[in-house]
């Protein structure tokens, strides 16, 4: 088997970028706790059960299994104000959710809800967060053929325990 120089200089590159997208995610889980309880204290009563997100499994399992999903690494999730993804470092301050989007429930629904921008309905912090999650999950059902990644409620919303 012969390689000639530029194909040596694109698998050199390939190797490059794959080791850079695997550095980014190491850092990334490096300052954060392997599970996340999404209960956030500016919620009065939570509706549904609360999410328990694996930080872990989604920044070492899924981002090492399918690297073309997690191009922009802790940037999957974490943004600007902008919506930008954010490149972090180990023990970069992080923002709650609830810093920017503001209102601690879900946008008003039914026949009589006002009609809301994308903009307005992201002012709502669960709105925001089922918009970031599902989007992903959904991108990632479609990329894979599958329906591994939950796109419904009780998916990612335990039970509540019934007092």
């Amino acid at each position: 088997m012969k390689f000639t120089k530029r194909g040596s200089n694109l698998t050199a590159a390939a190797i490059i970028a794959l080791a850079a997208v695997f550095l980014m995610v190491g850092i990334c889980i490096a300052a954060a706790p392997d599970v996340i309880k999404m209960e956030n204290p500016a919620y009065q009563k939570h509706k549904k059960g609360i999410v328990e997100f694996s930080h872990k499994k989604h920044a070492e399992d899924y981002a090492a299994a399918h690297p073309d999903l997690y191009k922009n690494g802790c940037g999957e999730c974490h943004h600007d104000d902008q919506g930008k993804p954010l490149t972090l470092k180990a023990d970069d301050p992080v923002q709650g959710c609830i810093e920017c989007h503001k209102k601690p429930s879900e946008r008003p629904k039914g026949k009589d809800a006002p009609k809301l921008s994308k903009k307005e309905k992201l002012e709502y912090h669960a709105e925001a967060l089922h918009y970031n999650c599902k989007g992903c999950h959904k991108s990632f059902n479609k990329k894979t053929g599958t329906k591994k990644a939950p796109t419904t409620c009780t998916k990612c919303h335990p039970k509540k325990a019934k007092k």
